[in-house]
């Protein structure tokens, strides 16, 4: 089917499209050939409708709103229809049968309205989309869009900002409490808990509070000390360089908490490190690094074999993982002493990766980027391990520390049922 390809200029401050072999206009991002229209019109609106632009191409429908250039795919718009027969909006679900779509679909008639996109399909069903719904949800919208919006931090930076903690009582009575320490967590990657009972069960109860618990092969709520009784350096009295914890998980655990019961003794103070703002550093001081990180996988592997343990877990990823679209960081997978052989690399890769991971390491071990802070009894820290490295010095005198691990998924189910973006 041959479609007029048209165009539609909604408020006074758009230009008009170019005449053939003509410079197109600025908004459009350079690569897209621009022909001209069979048939065009101008529809006068109120001053304060959004400026848009739209023009059928052959394999998909382009629209320009307030300057944002989208594609839209016409199997997509289908797809992505919210009448009453196609969605659910009791459930959120979708009724439509994608499988019975034709591949090939086209539009029979578009027009557009001051909020309003409509589309005719050749069986005579109307789908509707709001123009904002559209600029949301397309994905050039998505690619200008963070997932999830954060603060970059360094010792300075974070020290500046005075974040302050949440009482016990408030954190767990409050919901406008719990959602101010949500925020704080997602903005920096930690947050803080006073005045909390120093008891293993209330620790317990803190932490559900925000997420269910995870658990794992160290249990679900794990109490230790420096007595080894596991297989693993942090159960020592021996200084911990900065990692992320379960880096040999497939899915490494999202958040991790900690609180000091009782420490009679000197040191073991808890180090900080916000690894995204490691990252960030690198991807603009040597981007190839950035981009080799996040491209190349490894391996992470835990062996244990102490007393009645036995593991052996494997997790493979790239140190640093990013949505594609956006290239936005949401995980960092840093952890020396896990680290297992490097043999998912080609010869050609490793010496860059090994240049790479030295420049990420390089920033990750600046002073400036470390904070240190005193675990003490009553004070729980929520760290995010996808995020954040932690670390401790060494220390005397018996030290005893709890904590567990929550699902990322429900701390940011959580996040978002109080209207919180995560």
């Amino acid at each position: 089917m041959t479609f007029t390809r048209m165009f539609v200029r909604l408020g006074a401050c758009l230009h008009r499209l170019p005449k053939r072999n003509a410079q197109p206009p600025a908004l459009w991002p350079p690569g897209i050939t621009r022909s001209p229209c069979a048939a065009s019109r101008t529809q006068h609106t109120a001053s304060h409708s959004k400026s848009c632009l739209w023009q059928l191409r052959e394999d998909y429908f382009e629209l320009s709103v307030s300057g944002l250039l989208m594609r839209f795919d016409y199997v997509w718009l289908r797809d992505h229809c919210r009448s009453a027969s196609c969605y659910n909006t009791k459930t959120n679900q979708r009724n439509l049968d994608t499988a019975t779509v034709e591949l090939g679909i086209r539009p029979s008639n578009i027009r557009v309205d001051e909020e309003t996109l409509f589309l005719t399909w050749p069986d005579g069903h109307v789908t509707r989309f709001n123009l904002a719904w559209l600029v949301q949800n397309s994905y050039e919208g998505q690619k200008q869009r963070a997932v999830q919006p954060r603060i970059l931090w360094n010792s300075e930076i974070y020290n500046e900002a005075k974040v302050p903690a949440i009482s016990c009582e408030g954190f767990m009575t409050s919901d406008e409490e719990l959602k101010q320490f949500l925020k704080t967590f997602l903005l920096y990657g930690i947050a803080f808990v006073e005045d909390v009972p120093p008891t293993l069960e209330a620790t317990e109860t803190v932490a559900q509070r925000v997420s269910l618990i995870r658990e794992t092969m160290y249990g679900r709520v794990w109490n230790f000390t420096s007595d080894f009784s596991r297989g693993d350096t942090a159960y020592t009295k021996l200084a911990l360089d900065r990692h992320t914890d379960t880096s040999y998980f497939q899915e490494p655990c999202g958040i991790q908490v900690f609180h000091c019961l009782r420490h009679e003794g000197t040191g073991g103070r808890t180090l900080l490190v916000d690894g995204f703002h490691s990252a960030d550093k690198v991807l603009k001081e040597t981007p190839g690094n950035f981009e080799l990180l996040s491209r190349v996988p490894i391996k992470h592997e835990y062996i244990e074999n102490v007393g009645a343990h036995h593991n052996h877990m494997i997790g493979v990823g790239p140190v640093l993982n990013v949505y594609p679209w956006n290239n936005e960081l949401y995980m960092i997978r840093y952890n020396n002493y896990d680290r297992a052989v490097i043999n998912t690399v080609p010869h050609d890769t490793v010496q860059r990766w090994y240049v790479a991971h030295r420049a990420l390491t390089t920033e990750l071990r600046k002073p400036e980027n470390e904070l240190w802070v005193k675990l003490k009894p009553g004070k729980v820290l929520f760290i995010d391990n996808w995020r954040v490295l932690h670390g401790r010095e060494s220390f005397t005198g018996l030290r005893q520390l709890c904590g567990c691990y929550l699902t990322r998924d429900d701390v940011l189910n959580t996040a978002r049922s109080l209207g919180l973006q995560a």
